[in-house]
């Protein structure tokens, strides 16, 4: 038999290989009819299942198959590792960059950086844009409305100074409005008349004005709060006890105060009914005023029913209804008779559906404070002579921009 060794080598240098490697030396004869090939292939043929078969299977089954993974940045089946994202890493600075993240809470604006971050995460970019907006109604000589004027038609003076206008807009826009009768005791006969006429105003409004009631004495009741429903509304006009005094005033601020805080249009508005003047509010007429002015509204259209009243009585009524409304962009109305009063309220109503809605920008900056007077002018010779209805002035604080954004969001 063949030895396949040579001198230094063994058949372990062949092992795993799957080649037999047979050497003979050069004396050594082979058989008949065989070459060193044949050998070499009849050897491989032989011995290789011996060689490298059972090595192979044994170590598969002992030793399992390596298979290498990718690595933890490249496995897909891993969940995404996201940057943190209160670091800014674009090259234009994020405006939330001098900003401390806490979640779940509001972020304020930084000194110079004017942005606030909601609870949903959005930024508020807040700017003081020195906007005013004015509610103006336009009547001929004949005490008509006038509604196809535009732009440029319309002049705005504030203190005195031209103003640039931005826009202004017709529209019958619905109104959030505080409809206030008197309940003194001198109303006992009158109130059944006077909710007549100011049910037919309600019906003449825009059917998508809301409304509340407020019966006022010597103290106010809000007897019924915003609604739509006129059924309730009429309700609440019939929930009254006509006695005691007059606090008017007192009457005014409060139910401002309720339209700055639960009324969702910009437009605001107060109609009063009363018989006389006031004798019971703790605040004067000019503190009311001041009031409704700080909150930039509403506008105030009083009907004073003093026809059966002293001259000294009439007047001093007279002179704070109509101080009222002209500082507020609004009318007093002084009928004759108690039968008056319908026809009043549909004009009122009127009134209200057919506004101009000015906005401008004032040439005087917010943060400098103060009361402004505001005057406005109408040039539209195809109408004649013009008369505009809008308040006087306004009182500039930080709460004007404020209620500017507030009013451009609805």
């Amino acid at each position: 038999m063949l030895q396949p060794t040579l001198p230094g080598n063994s058949a372990s240098n062949c092992e795993g290989r799957g080649v037999l490697c047979i050497f003979a030396p050069n004396a050594m004869r082979l058989p008949t009819g065989m070459t060193l090939r044949t050998i070499r292939l009849t050897s491989i043929l032989l011995l290789f299942p011996f060689c490298c078969g059972p090595r192979s299977f044994s170590q598969a089954r002992s030793q399992p198959a390596q298979v290498q993974l990718p690595s933890a940045e490249q496995n897909p089946t891993r969940p995404e590792i996201q940057p943190p994202l209160n670091v800014d890493r674009d090259p234009i600075p994020s405006p939330d960059e001098n900003l401390t993240a806490q979640p779940g809470k509001p972020q304020a604006a930084t000194p110079g950086k004017p942005v606030e971050k909601g609870q949903n995460g959005m930024y508020i970019y807040r700017t003081n844009v020195d906007e005013v907006l004015l509610d103006c109604t336009v009547i001929n000589e004949k005490g008509e409305t006038v509604n196809d004027l535009t732009q440029k038609d319309f002049r705005v003076f504030e203190n005195g100074v031209p103003q640039t206008i931005n826009s202004v807009e017709h529209q019958d826009s619905p109104v959030s409005m505080g409809i206030l009768v008197d309940n003194s005791g001198s109303m006992r006969d009158k109130r059944a008349a006077v909710n007549g006429a100011a049910y037919k105003f309600l019906l003449d409004s825009n059917p998508a004005d809301e409304s509340f009631v407020v019966n006022f004495s010597d103290r106010a009741f809000l007897d019924q709060g915003f609604t739509t429903n006129l059924t309730a509304l009429d309700r609440g006009l019939s929930h009254f006890d006509s006695r005691g005094a007059t606090a008017l005033y007192d009457a005014v601020a409060a139910s401002a105060d309720e339209l700055s805080k639960y009324g969702k249009n910009r437009n605001e508005v107060l109609l009063i009914v009363t018989d006389g003047a006031d004798d019971a509010s703790h605040l004067t007429m000019q503190e009311a005023i001041r009031r409704v002015q700080n909150l930039g509204g509403p506008v105030v259209y009083s009907i004073g029913l003093i026809y059966e009243d002293s001259r000294q009585e009439a007047d001093k009524a007279r002179t704070a209804l109509q101080t009222l409304s002209d500082e507020t962009g609004g009318v007093a109305y002084f009928p004759r008779s108690l039968q008056d009063v319908g026809a009043i309220a549909a004009q009122v109503a009127s009134d209200i559906r057919h506004q101009y809605v000015i906005d401008y920008h004032s040439s005087n900056p917010f943060g400098n404070g103060g009361y402004r007077t505001v005057h406005v002018e109408v040039r539209a010779p195809r109408h004649g002579h013009l008369y505009v209805r809008t308040k006087r002035g306004y009182y500039a604080t930080p709460e004007t921009t404020q209620q500017l954004e507030q009013a451009k969001k609805q």
